[in-house]
């Protein structure tokens, strides 16, 4: 490495050391991200607030409230004494489901033919598709053991065996923790908007402040330009993602089941495709506000249509089509099954290529305009 390239690289450290807001940004944001993801972007719903409408007072009721009291899902939080009170609580917000029993319900249960009506608020629909169906697997599980006593009762108990079993097994995740699922995301976030938000304001900021035609004049070639200004991100970026990682797999138990190697070489290739895009929004924009914006613009689509949050197979066609187009789709599955399922390269080619064609394609272009901009 010659002289001239690392005192561009010591040049740009400086820079940053002396501006405590990129150091706030580099050191602080990631974990702030780690932990408000890791703990509040979850898709478990547990103790969903209750309104219970009990009009039959009796034993048998009350082992049906237990059913869903035993169960982790819902709280019993109201018992209200009409079905217009349990209407202003739900309108209120104060509960999300209410359970209405008849007064006959438990003679009707005697008979064979007891029913009991759910009511669930679905104006947010993620809560209320999975109370619904852990409503209706709670209220199955208490019905089936209710004739399960019956049969005993009868003597007949002995002989009861269910047409078909389904014995379930969940590879990878077996608790289901969202955490499992949140944390890679946010090291592809913070690799992806960091690097590119921070590649793009510091080479915006040498032309704000008119700094960027004494280099050019310099002996200084134009690609010990462009990885003079690089490579300190590219450090601070590495770091940033061994952070989130670090603190995921200790804090939050998120595994490591494959290669760290491959985990680095992975996240260095996706890391290339924030320079390359934080780089280009350099040679766009002519404020640093310009540079954030710009790369605001990747940034939303790359979140929202990468898998991040929501699942690609549930989006339309044409957003499919357009998430191909985002580095930010390949590495998040790449981080995740390498990370969750411990799998080798031999799996994840197809991804790994998309992402190094994309990564040589959006570092070539900026890099060409940036030269041309010097010129």
């Amino acid at each position: 490495m010659n002289s001239r390239l690392l005192s561009i690289i010591r040049k740009e450290f400086i820079q940053i050391w002396r501006d405590p807001r990129t150091l706030t940004i580099v050191l602080i944001i990631p974990i702030l991200q780690l932990f408000l993801l890791g703990y509040s972007a979850t898709n478990d719903v547990r103790n969903v607030p209750l309104a219970v409408y009990d009009q039959s007072h009796s034993s048998e009721s009350r082992a049906l409230l237990d059913s869903y009291r035993t169960a982790d899902y819902f709280k019993v939080a109201f018992a209200v004494n009409s079905e217009v009170e349990m209407r202003q609580i739900v309108e209120s917000g104060q509960a999300k489901a209410g359970l209405i029993i008849p007064p006959d319900y438990a003679q009707r249960l005697k008979d064979g033919n007891a029913q009991v009506a759910f009511v669930l608020d679905g104006s947010d629909p993620t809560v209320a598709s999975t109370s619904l169906s852990a409503a209706q697997l709670i209220g199955q599980k208490h019905a089936t053991d209710i004739l399960s006593e019956k049969l005993v009762r009868s003597g007949q108990g002995i002989n009861i065996r269910l047409p078909v079993e389904i014995r379930t097994t969940v590879w990878y995740n077996p608790d289901l923790a969202s955490a499992y699922f949140m944390i890679p995301g946010v090291i592809g976030m913070v690799l992806f908007a960091l690097t590119a938000m921070l590649t793009a304001t510091a080479v915006v900021r040498e032309r704000e402040r008119g700094t960027i035609e004494q280099l050019i004049v310099t002996p200084i070639r134009s690609w010990e330009l462009i990885l003079g200004k690089l490579v300190p991100y590219t450090m601070l970026s590495f770091f940033n993602m061994l952070e989130v990682l670090a603190l995921g797999h200790w804090w939050f138990g998120v595994p490591i089941r494959g290669s760290l190697a491959l985990v680095l070489i992975v996240s260095a290739i996706f890391l290339i495709s924030g320079l390359g895009i934080g780089l280009f929004a350099s040679t766009i924009a002519n404020t640093q506000q310009e540079a954030m914006l710009t790369v605001w613009m990747t940034l939303l689509p790359s979140i929202f249509l990468s898998g991040f949050f929501f699942p690609i197979s549930a989006m339309p066609t044409a957003l499919q089509l357009v998430s191909y187009a985002m580095p930010l789709r390949y590495y998040l599955v790449l981080i995740r099954a390498l990370l969750l399922k411990g799998v080798g390269p031999d799996v994840l080619w197809g991804e790994a290529l998309s992402l190094v064609i994309f990564a040589v394609v959006i570092m070539s272009a900026a890099t060409l305009r940036f030269k041309k901009r010097l010129d």
